[in-house]
This record gives C-alpha cells, structure tokens and sequence, in this order.
C-alpha cells in the first residue's frame, strides 16, 4: 500500500494525516479502499473520484451528531433550558460502557441496555436537585446552573479516573465494507443505524403515547396543558430523564470510535448545539438533518480544504443560515410538529 502513488497522494494531505480515531470512519474506510486493489483509483484519478467516499463518511458521522442532539432539543422543546452538562452526560455513558467492555467484555452496544436506565436515573436526580429550582429563574441563572453541573461532572470524573484517553477496540472497529469504490465503516454504520432508530423511536413516543402527546401540549402552550390536567413536573423530570437517556445511547455508540476522557463532552457538545440550532430549536426532525448537513460539511472541508477549517466552515455555513432563516431550518417547529416535518 506504501508504493501506491494514490494512496501517498490521500495520506500526504493534512486532512487524511489528522483524522485519527477522534475522527471516525474516514481515514479507516479510506485505507479499507487503497489496501484492495481492485478498488483502488487510476493513478491519474481526479480529486473529484474520492468525492462518494467523502459523502458516505460525512452522513455517517452526521447521523451521529444528531443522536447527540435530539437529547438536546428535547430538553430544551420541554423545558425551555439548554442543557450546558449534556456533553458530560455523554462522557459519563462513554465511561460506562468502556469499564463494563474492560471489566466484563461486554459490547459497547450491549452497554447501552445497562448505561441508559442508570443515565436516566441520574437525569432524573438532576431534573429535581438542579433544573427544578431554577425553572423559571432567569435565563442567566439556569445557563450558570448548568454549566455548573458540567464543571461538577467533569472533576468528578476526572477524580476516579484520572486524565487518561483510554479506548475501546472491538471486533468491528477496524472492519469495513467494499461498495463499489466506497469503502463503509462497520463501527461507523452501526452507529448511524442507532441514532436513526433512536430517532424513530423517540419520535413515534411523542406521536403515540399519551405521555408523549401531554409533552407536545406542554411545548404548545404549558398553561393550558396543565389546566387540562397534565401533570407539568412529571412530564418535566420525564423529558429531562429521557434526553439524559439520548445522551447515554450516543456515549455507548462512541466508544467504539471515539476516545474517552474527562472532557471528552466539550468538543461534542459543541457540534450538538450547532447541530441543534441549525435544524431549529425544539425539532427532533431538524435535529437530525443539521446532524448530517454538518457532518457533511466537516468531511468535505477537512478533506479538500484543510482539517484546521472544517469545524469554521460549518460555524459558517450554520451563520449563513442563520441570517438566511434565523429560526432555523424547521423553524420554530416544537416537538407537536415533529411528526410531520
């Protein structure tokens, strides 16, 4: 593979080089691609031919950050807060499934049924000893507050297990598969099959079930809804606990591709909320179409422009958007609308 003139073309560039594991998929499915040679490119290929491979990558990801934002929107559709301490909340769920994978041997997708239930407990804790209290506090106190909560997490964290980057590697970590002259990440495809199922999931509750039309009503209009005997702070502790649960989801299926550290949730939860305000605050739909247009974005840009650029180019597509349509792409669509967009 090192005498190939097309592959030392790919890894010479800064993009290629720098994507390493925190970046997942691209740099394995391009390696899966140029280790087989017949599907390797002519030696005179146009950047142009790598382009299918880059867009695979790039809604693989993408599909990713929409998992962790709909945890996000979720909160904020309900409550009318945005969770500062949901990146942490990811980092805890990475922690647990790679101390059940360390300890146990267990999948990191089989954590989930073990890492989400004890998640959503801990939202629930945290729904009634931080949020509760600050609910209808000013805007400034519950961004403190939750900000806060992350700074808690993080020490508390980085107290019982210390600074160390630490990883999962499982039986599909390194596997891809061949598509023509596209080369797809096994861990990655997973990963974007959960967060759609997740997606779904979430969404059919709140068309279906009957907790889940009482929170499209509290989003419409929560006076009203708690007139008509809905029972506000229980709905409350719920939306909080399940978008704890989200986070949780997306932690375990990071761990396969993702290193896992104390601060692991700061460089997510940043996506998360460009993710969140581009497809539009309180949309689980919009959540996850900004998930794929930034993962998009990223790839393409690290790949053909420079690795250093990618997360500028999407905060600038994100505030062109902005200025475009500055509720968002799907408006100020709640989660009574989610359904149909």
């Amino acid at each position: 593979m090192e005498n190939s003139s097309w592959w030392r073309r790919i890894t010479s560039r800064p993009a290629i080089r720098c994507w390493c594991r925190s970046r997942p998929g691209t740099s394995a499915d391009l390696a899966a691609v140029a280790g087989n040679a017949s599907h390797r490119p002519e030696p005179g290929y146009k950047m142009l031919d790598i382009l299918p491979q880059l867009l695979v990558s790039g809604l693989l990801i993408g599909g990713v950050y929409g998992l962790l934002s709909i945890g996000l929107t979720l909160i904020f559709g309900v409550l009318r807060i945005v969770n500062f301490a949901q990146g942490e909340f990811i980092m805890l769920a990475m922690f647990g499934a790679f101390w059940l994978n360390t300890l146990w041997g267990i999948d990191p997708y089989v954590s989930i049924l073990i890492v989400t239930p004890v998640l959503f407990g801990l939202g629930l804790l945290a729904e009634r000893v931080v949020i509760k209290p600050i609910l209808h506090a000013p805007h400034a106190m519950q961004i403190f507050a939750t900000f806060g909560l992350s700074v808690v997490l993080q020490n508390v964290a980085l107290t019982f297990w210390g600074p160390d980057y630490r990883s999962v590697q499982t039986a599909y970590s390194s596997q891809s598969l061949i598509v023509g002259n596209v080369a797809i990440s096994v861990s990655s495809l997973y990963a974007f099959i959960v967060a759609f199922l997740m997606a779904g999931a979430l969404i059919a509750f709140l068309q279906l079930s009957r907790d889940g039309k009482a929170l499209r009503a509290m989003v419409q209009n929560r006076y009203a809804a708690s007139l008509m005997g809905v029972n506000t702070q229980r709905l409350n502790r719920l939306a909080f606990g399940a978008g704890v649960a989200c986070a949780a989801v997306a932690g375990c299926i990071l761990t396969p591709m993702f290193y896992t550290f104390p601060t692991a949730g700061v460089d997510l939860i940043i996506t998360a909320f460009v993710v969140v305000v581009l497809g539009g605050l309180g949309s689980v739909a919009g959540a996850m179409v900004g998930g794929l247009i930034i993962g998009v974005t990223q790839t393409l840009t690290g790949f053909y422009v420079s690795v250093e650029l990618k997360d500028v180019m999407a905060l600038v597509l994100f505030i062109l958007i902005l200025l475009i349509r500055p509720q968002g792409l799907f408006g100020r669509a709640g989660m009574e609308e989610v359904g149909t967009k």
